[in-house]
């Protein structure tokens, strides 16, 4: 089979793998990619993907992605394996949020006494408010402006016997 990946490491790219394999230098996911560097490294013979599984007890999934990444990604973030985090936005815009909430305060769906996460989800997407939602992105979107106290629909906790203690008895 063809490889898509090819790994070539240069000589302090060796040296350095080496020295984390040979004194356990690092976590053992750590020592684990540095082998599967080593063994892979086109220039010293390049093992297949099948016999570095193998011989280091992973999958064959394992080595491709660590192959994959150090030819994407590079050498330093392959062995320290820091992935470079890019915060993401919101995913649903304030006009969108006003639009799930006014459905969830609507009347539920025939044959439903209540919205449920995924009816929710369902309806929120036929109705082409959002191309895809997840449940919980729907369920932080209600948490953060629901409002117990004033709200009829969901109630407050109180009112339906949770978290009450009762009185003492009087003797």
């Amino acid at each position: 089979m063809n490889k898509k990946h090819i790994v070539t490491l240069t000589d302090q790219q060796r040296e350095t793998l080496t020295k984390i394999v040979k004194y356990f230098d690092g976590s053992p996911a750590k020592v684990r990619r540095s082998q599967v560097l080593l063994k892979a490294d086109y220039v010293s013979g390049g093992w297949t993907d099948q016999q570095i599984a193998e011989a280091y007890s992973c999958r064959v999934q394992t080595v491709e992605n660590i192959r994959k990444r150090f030819c994407i990604e590079g050498f330093d973030a392959t062995v320290s394996k820091k992935r470079e985090h890019v915060p993401r936005g919101p995913r649903l815009d304030g006009e969108q949020e006003a639009k799930v909430i006014a459905l969830r305060l609507g009347e539920a769906p025939e044959g439903y006494s209540n919205w449920t996460l995924r009816l929710l989800q369902t309806k929120v997407v036929e109705l082409s408010i959002v191309d895809s939602v997840s449940p919980e992105t729907l369920r932080k979107v209600l948490k953060k402006w629901h409002d117990a106290t004033q709200d009829p629909i969901l109630g407050h906790t109180s009112q339906i016997g949770y978290g009450m203690r009762s009185a003492p008895i009087a003797s």
